[in-house]
């Protein structure tokens, strides 16, 4: 095995691993940080002028928003915050293709900040502890 293919191999297990270990926030957040290596990927391949992996790597980014982040999205349960999110999700994988197609910095730097916002509040929610974690009301002591 070559140093590079046992590298991938590594990583891929311990990507695998994370995931069968992960609950759904963190699952959420990993669909993030995916997103936002991949728009980095595709950021480096423009400056490099890699124009097969730069597209690689934009269908990458817009795979796992697309059918990752957005195919997560409960909308019965989600009412409507969860379709404002599938909007604004087709908007990123719309603004990541135009962005790719036109070498547009910018495009990619706007969909990063949104994915960036998205991913802080997801955490923020993950990190909050549920009503069976939470003490006890002191006070009614």
């Amino acid at each position: 095995m070559r140093p590079h293919s046992a590298a991938k191999a590594y990583s891929m297990i311990g990507v695998e691993t994370g995931v069968a270990a992960a609950n759904p926030h963190s699952l959420i957040l990993m669909l993030y940080d995916g997103a936002l290596q991949a728009i980095a990927d595709a950021l480096r391949h423009l400056d490099a002028r890699a124009v097969a992996d730069k597209g690689r790597a934009v269908s990458r980014a817009i795979s796992i928003i697309d059918e990752g982040l957005k195919g997560c999205l409960d909308r019965s349960a989600g009412g409507e915050i969860a379709s404002h999110l599938g909007e604004l999700y087709d908007y990123m994988c719309r603004r990541l293709l135009l962005a790719s197609l036109k070498d547009d910095r910018r495009g990619f730097d706007e969909v990063a900040r949104l994915l960036n916002e998205l991913r802080g509040a997801w955490a923020t929610i993950a990190a909050a502890p549920t009503p069976a974690e939470t003490p006890a009301d002191l006070t009614a002591v």
